[in-house]
């Protein structure tokens, strides 16, 4: 099972208590901690985070900065935490913006993590659905002017391998915290069969427990794919 989570609300977690933003976002990275290690006793092999969007370069610089000095953290000091609970850890989106230290950070996880199978996680930093969208069309756009391929062999599986999520399933859920009603550019392209399920509790807030109820509720829903499902016969 393939489970993509918008983590939001960090900072409105730690304004409700008159605490600085940047402490809502490092109680949010333990979070994530406590629910890299749930995925494998719910039976999700796949989950896919949120991080930091295209747009989030919009906030206040000295947000950014507390973002990125939080991300660098994270990717010194979950190395052995990822490995021993076997996560393969893979980062979708454009690393371009990105500083260097950050990138050759991001590298060495991914090479070092690459064989572990207990659960494949994909960190979304720097991410937008429709940006990922455009990459994936010049690559194929220069793949035809090559004379690799010709349009009429573009198909729905072309596009998927050109994705920053090609060889992986689609989502089967995706979950947002906080309240909002929005996919936020999140997985454009992978969602279009997948189910919702939004919360109006914060990120900060979304314990092991939240985490198990919330996949109950999927669990409970009939996935058609565009077919008619007979419910009288369920």
């Amino acid at each position: 099972m393939h489970v993509g989570i918008i983590m939001d609300g960090n900072g409105r977690w730690a304004a409700k208590r008159g605490l600085p933003r940047k402490v809502g976002h490092m109680r949010g990275v333990s979070r994530v901690s406590e629910i890299v290690r749930a995925c494998p006793d719910f039976d999700v092999d796949t989950l896919t985070l949120y991080a930091f969007s295209t747009e989030n370069w919009k906030r206040a610089a000295h947000e950014v900065e507390s973002l990125m000095r939080i991300f660098r953290w994270y990717l010194r000091n979950k190395q052995a935490e990822l490995q021993e609970n076997g996560v393969c850890i893979r980062f979708i989106g454009d690393p371009t913006p990105l500083a260097d230290d950050i990138c050759e950070q991001m590298d060495v996880l991914t090479q070092l993590t690459k064989n572990n199978t207990d659960l494949y996680l994909n960190v979304a930093i720097n991410y937008g659905g429709r940006d990922e969208l455009i990459r994936a069309t010049r690559k194929i756009a220069a793949k035809v002017l090559d004379g690799k391929l010709v349009p009429e062999d573009i198909t729905e599986d072309t596009m998927a391998a050109h994705l920053d999520t090609a060889g992986l399933a689609d989502p089967d859920l995706i979950v947002r915290t906080a309240g909002e009603l929005r996919l936020s550019n999140f997985m454009t392209w992978q969602s279009a069969y997948s189910e919702f399920i939004f919360l109006d509790l914060p990120w900060p807030d979304f314990t092991k427990s939240v985490f198990q109820e919330t996949l109950e509720t999927y669990q409970n829903r009939t996935r058609q794919f565009g077919a008619v499902v007979d419910r009288a016969a369920e």
